[in-house]
């Protein structure tokens, strides 16, 4: 008997493990599957293993976007527009995954009551290993929060939300390269504006920094030049514009008054944009990056109407919120030699106060010209050193007065700065503050 209640012990406690072995296999074998009433995706593809998007309306054009052997997102239908690389990676995003909101009909055997028995739109995935999935859309549904939608050959009917429609209604107006100029501003070396009977150009120094090279070698305002590149490369086309609208704009252009051409040189190559300006002072632009002429917004007219001085450096000083370490100041009635080590300021190895020799050095940082000359510069009767960027960068200027006011020349350099008379007599007046520091207050008793 002892023997028989051992046996069928041993043998409920097999069925037991099993259970729970079989148990525990089928948790495991569940474990990442979508609930049962999940919404399945129409697609669920990684983007970067897309190789072709076609969208094809029932009424309209059909756009494909095909990638070439760099990855590289291109327009073959309509062929030879440029693709904009934002707008076809949003769509390749899209594209590969779909997701619907609910399933509607499981088998499905009249696609007529949810309109895909004729497609308003067709949206085929192309994987690189030559699978093609192709998405249909319908009507809208009774709430017209979304849309149905079904996969070619798969009877089921789904809805899907109308925002993830129109992520995937893109035509090739919505998908074309929209900028009349295409440079790639980090890569620029080359900029020439041709405006105001003036002709200037920009090159970069060793410093990676904007100069004027043309007319004259000048210091540019980096400011200016970045705006002038803003300007050209936000100048985008209307994809909507007509032909009746383009006949219109080039009838514009053509008799217009040339206002600038722009020359925009990268590691590509160079791209011009030439703008006319109408007797409607309405400006139109023409590319050679893009076909056609097409109206610009006023503010790049404007933005490109300007002369070399609109760009040159009025600053007399460049070390900008670089704090000097040595400034040597000159002018009839004192001398300083001003040295920085840690937080304190000598002058002639005499300590000074900070807080004067702050203002100072302030006044020489805001010191600007009014306009510019090329003559008339006599003996300075004012001469400043300032030594900054961990001594990197030294800049002596002179500045001498000329009737009632005064001009500027930097050491090295052609070109004279015309300055007003006050900030000349604040700079003066800031040098003779720099005195030694007050003696600390005696102690209390």
């Amino acid at each position: 008997m002892q023997l028989r209640g051992l046996t069928v012990a041993a043998v409920l406690l097999a069925i037991l493990a099993g259970g729970v072995w079989w148990s525990n296999k089928t948790k495991k074998a569940d474990e990442g599957k979508p609930p049962a009433d999940a919404s399945p995706k129409l697609t669920s593809f990684q983007e970067g293993d897309l190789k072709k998007i076609e969208v094809k309306r029932a009424t309209g054009e059909t756009t494909v976007l095909e990638r070439d052997g760099s990855g590289t997102w291109r327009m073959t239908s309509p062929a030879g527009l440029p693709v904009d690389k934002d707008s076809a990676t949003s769509l390749a995003s899209s594209a590969a995954s779909i997701a619907s909101d609910s399933l509607v009909e499981e088998k499905a055997t009249d696609f007529a009551p949810f309109g895909l028995a004729s497609p308003s739109m067709e949206i085929a995935v192309t994987k690189k290993d030559g699978a093609t999935t192709k998405v249909l859309l319908g009507d809208d549904t009774p709430t017209s929060s979304g849309v149905y939608a079904r996969i070619a050959g798969d009877p089921r009917v789904f809805t899907l939300a109308s925002y993830a429609k129109t992520s995937l209604d893109k035509t090739s107006k919505d998908l074309r390269d929209k900028r009349l100029l295409t440079f790639d501003s980090d890569k620029l070396s080359r900029v020439e504006l041709s405006a105001k009977k003036t002709v200037t150009e920009f090159g970069k120094n060793n410093q990676n920094e904007w100069t004027i090279v043309k007319p004259e070698p000048y210091r540019a305002d980096g400011w200016a030049v970045e705006e002038l590149i803003r300007k050209l490369k936000e100048a985008k086309l209307d994809p909507n514009q007509s032909d009746e609208d383009a006949k219109k704009a080039a009838a514009a252009f053509a008799s217009g008054t040339l206002v600038a051409t722009a020359k925009m040189t990268d590691a590509g190559g160079t791209q011009t944009l030439e703008v006319h300006k109408s007797k409607d002072n309405k400006y139109y632009a023409k590319s050679s990056a893009v076909t056609g002429i097409f109206s610009v917004p006023d503010d790049t007219g404007t933005g490109l109407d300007k002369a070399t001085d609109d760009f040159r450096n009025k600053k007399l000083f460049d070390f900008g919120f670089s704090e000097p370490t040595k400034v040597d100041y000159k002018d009839a009635s004192r001398t300083l030699a001003l040295s920085k080590s840690g937080e304190k300021w000598t002058n002639a190895n005499k300590l000074v106060d900070s807080i004067g020799v702050q203002s100072l050095i302030d006044k020489l940082r805001d010191l600007s010209a009014s306009k510019f000359g090329t003559t008339g510069f006599t003996t300075p009767v004012i001469e400043v050193t300032v030594v900054s960027n961990d001594g990197k960068r030294t800049e002596k200027v002179g500045i001498a007065k000329v009737g009632s006011d005064y001009l500027a020349r930097r050491e090295g350099e052609p070109a004279l700065y015309q300055i007003d008379p006050k900030p000349v007599e604040d700079l003066q007046k800031a040098a003779g503050d720099v005195k030694e520091p007050p003696p600390p207050n005696p102690a209390k008793k």
